[in-house]
């Protein structure tokens, strides 16, 4: 094994194998409430635009079409009521889990730094900081960080695993303290459009950042808004001057979003509609999951927004993937998130209606 590849963690996900079989063993077919991979039809709309330009030979451009780019800005306005940003601070990406594990590095994060992640946080954050040679330090709260000056934060709100919110407040904290230390805040925003109980705010929110965005960013998916998850559609924005640096080295790097996913991005980004079904999709399920988890004895933590319930039965998280797993139904163990999801595990709201009622039936037997 290679010192880069040595130096990660295993593959959360290897570990579920064993929970993965019990669970396909069940009669009724398994119930995968593991990971948030989306189950519903791509909108035509979307599909037709992918097919209408995929007879373009030629290479497509790293910084994204220029209706891309606006279309994002439109999007960000309209629907989060984030104004002032310029197109040219856009940068679409091969999705988002990509630049979430390269960014450090890209950055400029290496050996003896510190990057900031979430106590619960996906994965792939400590994994960046790994891949840049850097430190991964957990922690949700400022006076945990001391007087040291790491050198980015990641924030994730609404949160994976947790479905967290950070109200603008709490943002703003964290923008003022970054400020003062030169220090560059990163936003993971890609459950943005996912609020249920309370709406969530982005970092470039006037609210928040006073309409400056300098060392700012915000980290966007098309994955689960629009079920693009297979098209690998993302883009960041915000901080014009590290907009334009992570531009010149993807440009070295070959980093770029194909043609065809950048016009599907258009009309993703432009299909308020669309967006809107898809929310009341995952809606409905959230309302028939929630209610026969709490019926059958467990409790829901935070959740107010986002794919995911964070539920726990007070016991080892792996205890309790096992017992799902006897029923057919596979979730992530908190574990995979940090260790303090010791107890409790992640449960998609990625299934289909049918799969979802059958996961609400088993746990009602």
């Amino acid at each position: 094994m290679s010192p880069a590849a040595s130096a990660l963690p295993d593959f959360p996900w290897d570990a579920l194998t064993e929970y993965g079989d019990k669970a396909r063993s069940h009669p009724g077919g398994v119930v995968d409430l593991s990971i948030g991979t989306p189950v519903d039809p791509v909108p035509a709309g979307i599909r037709d635009a992918l097919a209408s330009v995929s007879d373009i030979p030629g290479y497509p451009a790293t910084h994204g079409t220029p209706a891309l780019r606006s279309a994002a800005i439109d999007a960000l306005r309209r629907r989060h009521g984030i104004s002032g940003l310029d197109p040219v601070a856009v940068l679409p990406t091969i999705g988002s889990k990509e630049l979430v594990a390269w960014l450090p590095r890209l950055l400029g994060a290496g050996p003896g730094d510190q990057v900031v992640i979430p106590e619960l946080s996906y994965p792939t954050y400590e994994v960046g900081a790994l891949l840049a040679g850097a430190e991964a330090v957990r922690a949700d709260g400022l006076t945990q960080l001391g007087p040291s000056r790491p050198a980015m934060i990641w924030l994730n709100s609404p949160s994976n695993p947790t479905g967290r919110v950070l109200g603008p407040e709490h943002l703003r904290k964290v923008v003022e303290w970054a400020r003062e230390r030169d220090v560059v805040v990163v936003s993971d925003e890609c459950y943005l459009a996912l609020g249920w109980e309370t709406e969530p705010v982005s970092i470039l929110h006037p609210s928040v950042c006073d309409g400056r965005f300098d060392n700012l960013l915000a980290v966007h998916s098309l994955s689960k808004s629009a079920n693009l998850a297979s098209y690998r559609a993302g883009f960041v924005t915000g901080d014009p001057a590290l907009v334009e640096d992570l531009l010149a080295i993807r440009k070295h790097a070959g980093m770029i979003v194909p043609r065809p996913v950048q016009e599907a991005m258009v009309v993703a980004l432009t299909d308020d509609e669309a967006l809107a079904a898809q929310r009341g999709r995952y809606e409905r399920r959230r309302q028939v999951l929630r209610k026969a988890l709490a019926d059958s004895g467990f409790r829901i933590d935070h959740s107010e927004a986002g794919l995911y319930l964070w539920a726990t039965r007070e016991e080892d998280a792996w205890q309790t993937v096992a017992w799902l797993a006897a029923r057919g139904i596979l979730v992530a163990p908190g574990t995979f998130y940090g260790p303090s999801g010791a107890k409790h595990v992640r449960i998609g709201l990625t299934g289909t209606d049918e799969r979802v009622e059958t996961a609400a039936d088993r746990l009602a037997s």
